[in-house]
């Protein structure tokens, strides 16, 4: 790492910081037009019902990453674990370690909560950041199939 990195936890005052950070993810996943997410949206869902946490990564005093988590819970460990939905590097700040950085702290979050596991989803197409999980011991879990109900779809299952 070029400069010191520190880790810190993500206020409401920062809500605009972690809606731009979700579009650049969003705009390099080729996925722009699905963020829908907006300032008040995301500040009720983190900071009011605490559905999620955010830790930003600080490099030389700049918020150059984040990530942004939410506990799971696994019934064969029975115990949560931490799942991550987003880890986003900016990317003039790749190839410096700072990814391995906060996957780093994010495992120490689990391990100080004492969670089971720490786990994500990574696009079939990006191979570079499968290799770089693969890298620091991350397994596929090649014998699951992700299952997905939403927008109105979750509408009418919910009301039948």
């Amino acid at each position: 790492m070029n400069g010191k990195l520190t880790f810190r936890y993500a206020d409401r005052k920062d809500t605009p910081l972690i809606l731009r950070f979700i579009k650049e993810l969003a705009d390099y996943e080729h996925m722009a037009d699905a963020v829908v997410a907006d300032e008040a949206l995301l500040e009720a869902s983190i900071f009011d019902q605490h559905k999620a946490e955010v830790i930003f990564a600080v490099a030389d005093g700049a918020e150059i990453g984040f990530a942004l988590f939410f506990h799971n819970f696994s019934t064969f460990l029975g115990r949560a674990g931490l799942y991550l939905e987003d880890l986003y590097i900016q990317p003039d700040c790749r190839g410096k370690g700072y990814g391995k950085a906060m996957l780093k702290k994010l495992a120490a979050i689990a391990a100080e909560r004492g969670c089971g596991r720490l786990e994500w989803w990574c696009l079939d197409w990006n191979q570079s950041s499968i290799d770089f999980y693969r890298s620091l011991g991350a397994e596929p879990m090649a014998d699951w199939t992700v299952y997905r109900i939403a927008g109105d779809t979750l509408k009418r299952l919910a009301e039948d």
